[in-house]
C-alpha cells in the first residue's frame, strides 16, 4: 500500500485513509489509482467484509488535483483521455464490488471530493462539513461526478448545486437524504467504523446479494426489478435451504 493512502485493518472492516493533508487529500493520478487497487483487493479479501473511506488532516476530500491540470491540456489528447477513464473506473468501482462502503467525511468535499462521497453506499459527516461542486466558477464542469449526484438527489436540486455553487453542511446532507449521520467532527470516523463493523458483523452473502440487487433495481423499471428482487429471492431461498442441510 503506497503512503498516499494508508489502510487499518479491525473486527472486518478496512480503513482505507487518502494520506495528502497537505494538499487536502486532492486526488492526483497516484492517489486515484492506489484507491481504485484498494477497493477492488478489498473486496477479493475474504477477512474484509466492510470499508470505511476517510481523509486525514482537516479535509476529506478537496478534488482534483488542479496542479496535475497542465500536463493533461498537453499537446497528447491520450493523457487526459486516460485520466478521465480512471476516474471514472474510480467511481464505478464503488457500486461493483460487494463490501458496503461508508465514507467518513470532515472538512471540505468538494469537487471531485464530493463525488467521491457521495459514490459511496453511506456517508458519515460532520456537522461543519462543506460538501459542494465549485467547478463551474472556475470554467469547467463537474463532469463525472454528476450522475451519482442527480441520482442521488433528485433533478432540479442537483442543477441547483451545480449551477449556484451551493455548498451544504453536515445537517443539510442529512435532511437531503445524502447522509446518515452527522457528528461533531471528531466523531466523524469513529461513528463511520461503527456503522461499518454493524455491516461487517452481517451475512457477508447476504449483504453482497443486497447491495448487488440495490443497483441494480435503481434503475431499472418497476417490472423488470420485480423480477430481479424475485430471482434473488428464489437465490437466497436455495442458498439457505443448502445451508440447513449441512447443519
Amino acid at each position: 500500500m503506497t503512503e498516499l493512502l494508508i489502510e487499518n485493518r479491525a473486527d472486518g472492516v478496512s480503513v482505507f485513509t487518502l494520506n495528502r493533508p497537505a494538499k487536502h487529500n486532492a486526488l492526483n493520478t497516484a492517489l486515484t489509482q492506489a484507491l481504485l487497487d484498494a477497493l477492488y483487493a478489498a473486496n477479493w479479501n475474504s477477512n474484509c467484509r466492510a470499508i470505511v473511506l476517510a481523509g486525514a488532516g482537516k479535509s476529506f476530500c478537496a478534488g482534483a488535483d488542479t496542479s496535475e491540470f497542465a500536463t493533461l491540456a498537453g499537446d497528447d489528447p491520450r493523457v487526459a483521455l486516460e485520466r478521465a477513464d480512471l476516474t471514472t473506473r474510480l467511481h464505478a468501482a464503488f457500486t461493483e464490488i460487494s463490501k458496503p462502503v461508508v465514507a467518513a467525511v470532515q472538512g471540505n468535499a468538494l469537487g471531485g471530493g464530493a463525488g467521491l462521497a457521495l459514490a459511496c453506499d453511506l456517508m458519515v459527516v460532520a456537522d461543519d462539513m462543506r460538501l459542494g461542486y465549485p467547478e463551474i466558477k472556475h470554467g469547467i464542469v463537474a463532469a463525472v461526478v454528476m450522475a451519482n449526484l442527480v441520482r442521488q438527489l433528485g433533478r432540479k436540486a442537483a442543477f441547483a448545486m451545480l449551477a449556484t455553487e451551493r455548498i451544504i453542511s453536515g445537517e443539510e446532507a442529512v435532511h437531503l437524504g445524502l447522509a446518515l449521520q452527522a457528528r461533531p467532527s471528531a466523531d466523524v470516523l469513529p461513528a463511520a467504523i461503527e456503522v461499518a463493523a454493524s455491516m461487517a458483523s452481517r451475512s457477508a452473502l447476504a449483504m453482497a446479494a443486497t447491495k448487488r440487487l440495490f443497483y441494480r433495481v435503481c434503475d431499472l423499471p418497476l417490472a423488470e426489478a420485480l423480477q430481479a428482487g424475485r430471482d434473488t429471492n428464489m437465490l437466497m431461498r436455495g442458498f439457505r435451504k443448502a445451508q440447513l442441510d449441512n447443519v
